[in-house]
């Protein structure tokens, strides 16, 4: 969202505009900077073949995923659900990643069925997968490296403490069950978390990627996962992926020349693709002021976006009506019957009851994430995209909430 001649813009298209059109609480998606991102990382890898699997679980918009296949990107699904919308969004079976966790072995079976790629992440069900699958489906075998990456522990997935993939030193057993079952292995995956800033991280895991590689000559890929940052905030530091691109696009060079099979490297970017192509708008109901706080509440709450509530995560806060006007100290807070509060503090124009406020970098686990909690319907959805606004997702009604009750006898 830019301000151009004193107004908002998302992808030149007026925000009030949207707001006025769509209705608020809305979120909207510009189908540029999904696209200058996605050119971004490729360029960073193009010295090595490297293929990019956008992780839909940060948005499963249909229109968002169309866009992503456009842009040459495969899809990491987490659960057989994601992998149906992903195939009806377009994707061959062959671009899909299915990389479930703690999940009943009957939606491996659906996998299988559907031809997408697999991902295994425990001992027990590589086991029961070679009992039943011995070596007629290939598979991907997702490792934790214990790496303690990023700074939040909430978004961390390396560390010994995961429930996600393998020991690193779990290896030899492995490598057992393997030979057992004949499985065949093309794929080996490790995923530290969100938000890394230090290209070391990414090296170190690739370091263990590469000599756990040499006990599966047939390889075909291996997939660091992602974690790339972006800013949040203006003084933040984000993922330099072309410093990454570089260092480790020359290690990949380096490790292929000693094998009679190179292997590409893959990565799962999601948050990095669509974060900052998503704008939430919202509109104020009331201003109110206490002893302490002046408090501007919004028709949202935790229901449509949880993460400053969940991760303690940081929006910016634009009053997209009054861009220029006097600006006052609010705490922005939500209409949910819980604390709710998106913002402690924000230094924001001064607001009146029906101004428009945008949270930005929006995009990634904002509606996906969303729910119907106290019985509120989710928000619409917009895709700007050559300067046009399409709306992709229309408001859900109390109609809505009520369709999926039934009164039968089970």
């Amino acid at each position: 969202m830019e301000l151009q001649e004193g107004e908002y813009r998302i992808g030149g298209v007026s925000a009030l505009e949207i707001a006025r059109q769509a209705g608020t609480p809305v979120y909207v998606y510009e189908a540029a900077i999904m696209q200058r991102q996605a050119e971004r990382l490729k360029n960073a890898f193009r010295s090595t073949p490297t293929r990019f699997m956008y992780a839909c679980k940060a948005l499963t918009n249909m229109a968002v995923l169309k866009q992503m296949r456009s842009l040459g990107m495969g899809v990491d699904v987490v659960s057989i659900e994601e992998a149906q919308i992903a195939l009806k969004a377009g994707f061959e079976p062959n671009e899909i990643l299915f990389t479930p966790n703690m999940v009943s072995f009957i939606e491996y079976e659906r996998a299988v069925e559907l031809g997408v790629h697999i991902n295994i992440d425990s001992i027990p069900v590589l086991e029961r997968f070679g009992n039943v699958f011995g070596s007629k489906v290939p598979i991907c075998i997702r490792i934790n490296p214990h790496i303690l990456a990023g700074g939040n522990e909430r978004i961390s997935t390396g560390h010994i403490d995961s429930k996600f993939g393998i020991s690193i030193h779990q290896m030899r057993h492995v490598e057992r069950i393997v030979a057992t079952y004949k499985l065949r292995v093309d794929g080996l995956h490790m995923h530290t978390g969100s938000d890394i800033l230090d290209t070391e991280v990414f090296l170190r895991a690739a370091e263990l990627l590469l000599e756990t590689a040499a006990q599966f000559p047939n390889l075909r890929f291996l997939d660091l996962g992602s974690g790339f940052k972006v800013p949040y905030k203006p003084e933040d530091i984000a993922t330099d992926v072309e410093d990454l691109g570089q260092r480790l696009g020359d290690r990949i060079i380096q490790f292929n020349a000693n094998r009679d099979k190179p292997v590409e490297l893959w990565f799962e970017p999601g948050k990095f693709l669509v974060s900052e192509s998503g704008v939430f708008l919202v509109s104020v109901d009331l201003i109110k002021q206490t002893t302490a706080t002046v408090f501007a509440g919004v028709n949202s709450g935790l229901n449509h976006l949880i993460r400053p509530m969940l991760y303690g995560s940081y929006h910016g806060i634009v009053n997209v009506s009054r861009p220029e006007g006097k600006k006052r100290i609010y705490t922005v807070v939500g209409y949910i019957c819980e604390t709710d509060t998106f913002a402690w503090d924000r230094l924001l124009p001064e607001m009146q009851e029906g101004d428009v406020l945008a949270f930005l970098n929006a995009g990634a686990y904002g509606f996906s994430m969303a729910s119907n909690y106290n019985s509120r319907p989710r928000p619409a959805e917009v895709f700007v995209k050559d300067g046009k606004a399409m709306l992709v997702r229309r408001r859900e009604t109390v109609e809505d909430l009520l369709a999926l009750q039934v009164e039968e006898p089970l």
